[in-house]
């Protein structure tokens, strides 16, 4: 029998954390599986350790900073077979976690959101983000690694414990939502996307995401891959 282990990285995030866990929590009940809720957390200075625990939560401290680094150590203490990650802002409905697994059931390694196809509050992305950012640094990484994904930066994403050991990521910024997909490719994963819905940020909770300095990174992580270069 499949359980499902939810990952979410966090950093000051306790305005959001209990409803993203909530949701989390009936997602996994609507796929009919068991399951749990892991916080990664990064050093947050904030209650969320502490709401994260009241609402029912695992949570994992991890030292070092970045967004990569936060998931790979929340999967590494999770328990489940089926990974999923998200963020813990309340802009992802876990809800939705039943769109993806009906997906894994077709026999999909690593199944992706599509918050450009799908529910996306007018406000929840700048322009910048949803029409130059990710589509174009999408473009570019299917250009080298076809990948079947077009919402090359939606961080809800479900995929089976062994296609993540098969992937070896290592990426501890935001850059390791491109890294997954280029390893991907490179093994061969079968990969699809569904459309999600994706929220306004709660107007306490801030981006950890830097536009240009993370959209450098995603880019020189890509031209690294294809040419040979990790």
């Amino acid at each position: 029998m499949h359980s499902i282990s939810v990952v979410l990285p966090c950093l000051n995030e306790e305005e959001t954390l209990a409803a993203s866990i909530k949701k989390a929590f009936e997602g996994i009940k609507n796929t009919g599986l068991d399951g749990e809720v892991v916080i990664a957390d990064n050093g947050s200075q904030d209650n969320s350790i502490a709401v994260a625990k009241k609402a029912g939560a695992r949570v994992i401290e991890v030292p070092i900073r970045g967004y990569g680094a936060a998931i790979m150590a929340g999967i590494e203490e999770a328990e489940g077979d089926i990974l999923v990650m998200g963020d813990s802002d309340d802009t992802y409905d876990f809800r939705e976690i039943p769109l993806l697994y009906s997906k894994f059931e077709q026999g999909y390694d690593l199944v992706s959101g599509n918050r450009l196809k799908g529910n996306i509050d007018p406000l929840a992305m700048p322009f910048i983000h949803r029409y130059v950012g990710v589509p174009v640094l999408t473009c570019i990484l299917n250009m080298f690694f076809w990948t079947h994904i077009w919402d090359g930066h939606c961080g809800m994403r479900m995929f089976s414990r062994l296609a993540y050991e098969k992937m070896k990521l290592k990426s501890p910024g935001m850059e390791f939502a491109s890294e997954m997909l280029m390893r991907a490719s490179q093994e061969k994963l079968k990969m699809t996307e569904v459309p999600i819905s994706y929220g306004q940020r709660h107007n306490k909770s801030y981006s950890k995401l830097n536009t240009f300095r993370d959209g450098f990174r995603h880019l020189w992580l890509i031209l690294e891959y294809a040419f040979g270069l990790q």
